[in-house]
């Protein structure tokens, strides 16, 4: 395992250290194991920060996933299941994304 340095909520420090292997250690770390569903999930979120320079809060997360993988998996119980207690903040941590605004 590497030593990787986070901040105080346990998102990763500087996010240019991310990749599939710290991604994995970060899942880890909230007694996740990633599948297949996880990456498809994670993979849009990095898409979505990659067009819109944030980390989005849960609705606009929601609506992203249904945009484009339909409401099956666009929806907050889905997404509570790969993702428990607050899927747009752990979705973000494992994804090596910031902290997304108004998620507390």
């Amino acid at each position: 395992m590497t030593d990787l340095i986070l901040d105080k909520d346990g998102y990763l420090a500087d996010l240019t250290h991310w990749n599939e292997t710290v991604a994995r250690q970060l899942a880890a770390n909230h007694n996740i194991t990633l599948t297949d569903e996880h990456w498809q999930i994670i993979h849009l979120l990095r898409q979505f920060y990659a067009e819109f320079q944030h980390a989005p809060s849960q609705r606009p997360f929601v609506k992203y996933i249904a945009t484009h993988l339909g409401k099956e998996k666009g929806n907050s119980l889905y997404l509570m299941q790969l993702f428990p207690e607050s899927p747009a903040k752990l979705a973000a941590l494992i994804a090596g994304l910031p902290r997304p605004t108004n998620c507390f």
